[in-house]
């Protein structure tokens, strides 16, 4: 049994989708959340900037000592989960990649959508989780330009992110996909957005949460990790930006 906390990582608040996740499912588990805030989004960077960003965050919550790191943040997760893993090999590290299995499994047209960052569209994660069902479906790739800066903004639900979600996703509905993966965690913020863009058509909105909370659970096992089951679970937010950003990543981590 191990009361550390787990940490997690992103660009900025995307992660938290992940944080609710767990919150939620592990309420034994402390959580450690940092995000950076200063240099989202990560998305548009040199995967040289990314790597160093993510190295210097791990190397924080290691610090702090986390038992078992998330990297709630795509982008990061194809540049540097590789390199973490290598560099770190006494913590088990969970990255996130597009749910693209579930969806081609699930599809009926025989065509999905991805929508994530340039760089984790890139990424040799997606590239050779793509490459294993390219056979059974066509898979739409799509970058979701300023969805990241909407959610940043507290604006998922304003009229302009009802545009620019329109502008995203309507071109992937047209082509026929009837699946759209949230490949990024900040997406999911908009997913109420997209599923109003959406409407009554028959497409399925699919991110990686709970996937990513059963890989926690997996690992936290097979490490002797858990938390002892009357453990008072507490819960911090770290981020290189100011207080009121701190305070925003803590109101929404809950939900206000």
């Amino acid at each position: 049994m191990n009361n550390s906390p787990i940490g997690l990582f992103d660009s900025g608040m995307g992660g938290l989708s992940i944080w609710r996740e767990l919150y939620t499912h592990l309420p034994n588990e402390s959580l450690l959340f940092f995000g950076d805030g200063v240099r989202c989004p990560y998305g548009s960077k040199s995967k040289e900037q990314i790597l160093s960003y993510t190295v210097e965050a791990v190397e924080r919550l290691i610090a702090e000592g986390c038992k078992l790191i998330v990297i709630a943040c795509n982008t990061a997760t194809a540049v540097a989960i590789e390199h973490l893993r290598a560099t770190y090999p006494h913590i088990p590290f969970v990255g996130l990649e597009p749910a693209v299995k579930p969806a081609a499994l699930s599809s009926k047209s025989g065509c999905v959508a991805v929508l994530a960052t340039k760089r984790s569209l890139e990424g040799e994660l997606f590239t050779a989780t793509s490459a294993r069902y390219a056979d059974r479906v066509n898979i739409l790739k799509a970058v979701g330009e300023g969805f990241v800066e909407l959610v940043e903004q507290g604006l998922e639900n304003s009229p302009e992110a009802e545009a620019c979600v329109s502008r995203v996703v309507e071109p992937l509905i047209a082509a026929g996909a009837d699946k759209i993966v949230l490949g990024c965690t900040h997406y999911p913020f908009l997913k109420d957005t997209i599923e109003r863009v959406i409407a009554d058509r028959e497409v399925e909105v699919i991110d990686s949460g709970e996937a990513v909370c059963r890989r926690v659970e997996q690992l936290l096992d097979s490490n002797s990790l858990r938390a002892e089951s009357q453990n008072k679970a507490s819960y911090r937010f770290l981020t290189l930006a100011d207080e009121s950003y701190l305070q925003m990543l803590e109101k929404r981590a809950y939900g206000y």
